[in-house]
């Protein structure tokens, strides 16, 4: 049976772990050659784990907010692959809880450096390619903490409303060429990032308690948010364009109001 993606190329960034990784490894097993970017040396690992599994991978490690990063990736991907089809831009930072005013410029100049600028130079050269094959899909990893407070601390929230925005102005800029940008909101899946506070949680003997706010009362896994970048990487989303769709057990359909018992 053929996969979703067969012959296409694909770059995720972000792929040393958590959804990055789950999302490579999803993409490949539905047919694409996958790209695995990371800034860690695990990226390799994740591109390891595809070829065993009997995928087409290949890792190369740098910084998703560097532009000179960014376009040699996409360079690697036309002269390895022959082109490109689809760009997960998913690498992020999540800056932590830190207090406001312990915050300085250059601490939100990171976060948005990399959760913000990284998915635009993802966009910026990956698009002129998917223009002259008048087609593509480019999905950002955006998140809950971008629609509104609650879920993140103030510059990882900000930023992920900056690319909830910025995959909707994309979309227009792209307007009529066929190419198709989107972004996932992942409301709390255990990753690297979100470990404290599972850690936490289970040190405390309350690990039930994950998620409790959210309608389905646990948290997610990072296939879960694979499934989500597979669909907008598929034929299956070739109607949606400039959406950032949700995917946090329900969550954000509501204002917290504590566990319901019953």
């Amino acid at each position: 049976m053929p996969g979703r993606l067969d012959g296409r190329a694909a770059i995720v960034t972000g792929a040393a772990s958590g959804i990055g990784r789950a999302s490579a490894r999803r993409f490949a097993a539905e047919g694409a050659r996958v790209l695995c970017f990371d800034r860690a040396e695990s990226v390799f690992e994740t591109a390891e784990m595809i070829t065993v599994a009997g995928g087409q991978a290949l890792a190369v490690t740098g910084d998703a907010g560097d532009e000179a990063d960014i376009k040699a990736l996409i360079d690697r991907a036309v002269a390895d692959f022959g082109g490109l089809d689809v760009v997960y831009a998913n690498a992020g930072v999540s800056g932590g809880l830190t207090p406001m005013e312990e915050i300085d410029a250059d601490f939100w100049m990171n976060v948005l450096r990399i959760n913000l600028i990284g998915p635009f130079l993802a966009i910026k050269h990956a698009s002129p390619l998917m223009r002259a094959a008048a087609k593509g899909s480019i999905i950002c990893t955006a998140s809950v903490a971008g629609l509104r407070s609650g879920a993140g601390g103030m510059p990882y929230s900000a930023s992920k409303a900056g690319v909830i925005n910025l995959v909707q102005t994309a979309a227009n800029v792209l307007y009529g060429t066929g190419v198709r940008v989107n972004a996932i909101c992942p409301g709390l899946i255990e990753t690297g990032m979100t470990a404290p506070i599972y850690h936490q949680a289970r040190a405390r003997g309350t690990e039930e308690k994950i998620g409790q706010l959210n309608p389905l009362k646990r948290g997610g896994e990072p296939e879960e948010i694979a499934g989500a970048a597979l669909f907008l990487a598929s034929d299956d989303s070739s109607y949606v364009n400039g959406q950032a769709i949700v995917v946090d057990g329900g969550l954000s359909s509501s204002h917290p109001v504590g566990s319901r018992r019953g």
